[in-house]
């Protein structure tokens, strides 16, 4: 009699559980996750300080949501990911929604157009946890082209009250990753400047290097300014002396030129 009491969400919320420090327990806690609420596709990443991504799990209905995964996301450009932001900014565990992180021209900038907007990608989430220092694990959730909806209030609602949980089973599973040296935006901030100097011979302040990195992940002019403490007009200025020194006169060119030199 108590065993039709157990449904099917708590049968692999317990086959996640037994699966902890084994190979199997991407996909099992995907597969717990997914009898929770509606998912189209999954993606397990390690974000660490001085190295790239790691992809431990991937899982979509659309082949384009990963198709250039590898190629495109994990060599350079997640640096421009508003979920990468979390782990740059040390982000307390639990759960966030793509739009309620993504800067206000997000869907404007040159990352989306040339990247995000062709995974088909409609809503996302992801569960984040600090796994250990300098470690931040990523699970995140997607509505796609297959469903074609964004998750609903009750979708989230859901999402939130097993987040502890999600972020928990993370901890557990990859509390043995490390990672050297220390990352923020600084850090990026000195290995743009350093490679443009060195390979195109382009010589960025500090300012000018912060806005081309905000105007590429998709700031607005006034959202430049208050991140910076500046002025509207002072980004104005900065965006102008950017893009005479490289040479460019829009978004995409500067797009072209700086993600090959984004990771160190």
């Amino acid at each position: 009699m108590m065993q039709s009491l157990i449904n099917s969400s708590e049968e692999h919320l317990s086959h996640a559980i037994t699966s902890l420090a084994t190979v199997e327990f991407s996909q099992a806690i995907y597969d717990w996750l997914r009898r929770c609420f509606e998912i189209d596709n999954c993606t397990i990443l390690a974000f660490y300080q001085t190295r790239q991504p790691e992809l431990f799990f991937s899982h979509t209905n659309v082949k384009q949501v990963h198709e250039r995964m590898e190629r495109d996301y994990l060599s350079s450009i997640y640096l421009l990911d508003p979920f990468h932001d979390l782990h740059v900014d040390k982000a307390e565990d639990g759960l966030y929604r793509l739009r309620d992180c993504a800067p206000d021209h997000f869907h404007r900038n040159e990352y989306y157009a040339k990247y995000y907007g062709r995974t088909t990608m409609i809503d996302e989430i992801c569960y984040h946890a600090r796994v250990a220092r300098g470690v931040s694990v990523q699970l995140c959730l997607g509505r796609d082209r297959s469903s074609g909806r964004s998750f609903s209030g009750r979708d989230m609602e859901v999402a939130q009250r097993i987040s502890t949980i999600a972020c928990g089973l993370m901890k557990k599973q990859w509390s043995n990753l490390s990672a050297r040296g220390d990352y923020t935006n600084e850090t990026l901030v000195k290995n743009l400047q350093k490679k443009l100097l060195e390979h195109r011979e382009i010589s960025l302040s500090k300012r000018q290097c912060e806005v081309a990195l905000l105007i590429l992940r998709g700031h607005s002019t006034i959202s430049i300014g208050l991140r910076l403490g500046i002025s509207p007009q002072t980004v104005k200025v900065f965006r102008k002396q950017l893009y005479r020194k490289c040479e460019i006169s829009s978004q995409a060119e500067l797009f072209s030129l700086m993600s090959r030199y984004l990771a160190s």
